[in-house]
């Protein structure tokens, strides 16, 4: 396997902090908990292995872990095998922040992943995936068709989008897809479960990764763009 293109998210979501390093080091490490890319029960990294991994001090990495603490996304357990683990299960959709994204603000961050997510994919396709990353990748859309109840669909639905940026081997598209379905999962959230709309989502999942596998980037890009503006017009209808 490539070393540039990893199957482990937290190696290419996480990155170096800009700007102020404690606000930027909370923002990385609480989006990549509510994306998935760190799941409930896992324990995150090593302190110095991820102060080093989002080049900060140690001290901000703590003060940042504490500020997760309090917000009830981590706890920490002490004494000999001890750490942080994650104690975010995803919310309920529906049930998250009334005041999202509407009019101008949701058409830009729709058409922002339109962009980026799809080009993702096309670009995947084009890669010589070696075998783990190919399992990867089915792994992933079966994760989001089997989940138990529907915040385990949400993070598995975030875990595979970004498992199609990491396959695209390119650092600066894995970031912009972070940013979109980091945007995605706000606006998620807030609006009720739709049964048909998560079946069809996981036909889509299929076809996109049957597309990437087969090398096929005209079709992948296609199938994403589809997968894009369905969600995209769903919102539009629930949120205006």
């Amino acid at each position: 396997m490539s070393p540039a293109q990893p199957t482990s998210l937290p190696l290419v979501v996480l990155r170096p902090a800009s700007g102020n390093a404690f606000e930027s080091t909370v923002e990385q490490l609480a989006t990549a908990i509510r994306l998935g890319v760190f799941t409930d029960g896992d324990q995150l990294p090593p302190e110095r292995e991820l102060a080093e991994r989002l080049g900060v001090s140690r001290n901000t990495l703590r003060e940042a872990i504490a500020a997760l603490r309090q917000s009830g996304l981590v706890t920490t357990r002490r004494g000999r095998g001890g750490g942080t683990v994650i104690t975010y299960v995803g919310l309920e959709p529906g049930t998250g922040e009334t005041r999202v994204r509407t009019g101008a603000a949701l058409a830009d961050a729709m058409d922002f992943r339109r962009v980026v997510e799809p080009g993702a994919a096309a670009l995947a396709a084009t890669k010589a995936l070696a075998a783990d990353q190919r399992a990867w990748l089915i792994e992933s859309a079966k994760a989001a068709r089997e989940a138990p109840d529907n915040a385990a669909h949400r993070l598995a639905d975030s875990r595979f989008h970004l498992a199609i940026a990491t396959l695209s081997g390119s650092p600066m598209l894995i970031e912009a897809v972070t940013r979109a379905q980091s945007a995605l999962h706000e606006l998620l959230t807030a609006i009720p479960v739709l049964p048909l709309n998560i079946a069809h989502s996981n036909d889509q999942h299929e076809a996109i990764v049957a597309a990437i596998l087969g090398g096929d980037a005209d079709t992948a890009r296609a199938t994403l763009e589809e997968h894009c503006d369905a969600t995209a017009a769903l919102l539009r209808g629930l949120l205006g």
